[in-house]
């Protein structure tokens, strides 16, 4: 079966495309009925896609499994899966065995590698999680990182449920962080974290009135 029997197949099944001149579908590839596939959507291998999807535009899936009722917007995703509700994008980065639970969000410039996440847990934008397993309903603020990669060995980081990350918080694992934990922005984590508390590690500013003064002198 050629691209374009391909998309004739798709088309007949139910599925839909804005333009399908506009749609790269392997042969191997599974797409339920109703899943709207926008201009600049490629499918490889063997991805699997559910019903009533929302893919593209510019979104590129290998080997991914999708649920039903997923969003996935300018992004790319590799060897991944993604539950029922899901949405994803614009312009994240899913390597290879990462895991989104249902209802997860993974917002822009999210890269994800090698991790779980549970369900409900949101990452709106500018953060990289590898290496780790995430519980569910988790917040994660801008700028976080899993600082996963010593420059030897590959560590875990591990994330209860319900935790609150502040923006710019940075993980040292192997660390691990108990469900219901507050994480205040600009914290960085080396030791493990219990369960419900709060947790601040961040330097005082210092405040010197008379600087700018010398320095135009």
């Amino acid at each position: 079966m050629d691209l374009e029997e391909k998309r004739a197949a798709l088309l007949r099944a139910g599925v839909l495309m804005m333009d399908p001149s506009a749609v790269y579908v392997e042969e191997s590839v599974e797409v339920g009925e109703g899943t709207l596939l926008l201009p600049g959507t490629i499918l490889r291998g063997n991805t699997v896609v559910g019903r009533n999807c929302e893919l593209g535009p510019n979104t590129m899936l290998v080997d991914c499994t999708v649920g039903d009722h997923v969003t996935i917007n300018s992004s790319q995703c590799n060897e991944s899966v993604i539950a029922d509700h899901c949405e994803v994008g614009p312009f994240a980065h899913l390597r290879p065995h990462s895991v989104l639970e249902k209802g997860s969000k993974i917002g822009a410039f999210v890269q994800l590698k090698n991790c779980n996440l549970g369900e409900g847990t949101k990452m709106a934008h500018l953060t990289y999680v590898g290496d780790s397993d995430v519980g569910a309903g988790c917040n994660f603020g801008c700028g976080t990182v899993t600082c996963n990669y010593d420059g030897k060995v590959k560590e875990r980081t591990k994330i209860g449920s319900n935790v609150f990350i502040g923006c710019q918080t940075k993980f040292i694992p192997p660390v691990s962080v108990g469900s219901g934990a507050y994480i205040a922005a600009g914290t960085t984590i080396t030791e493990d974290i219990p369960e419900d508390v709060f947790v601040i590690g961040r330097s005082r500013a210092t405040v010197k009135t008379d600087w700018q003064d010398k320095r135009k002198k």
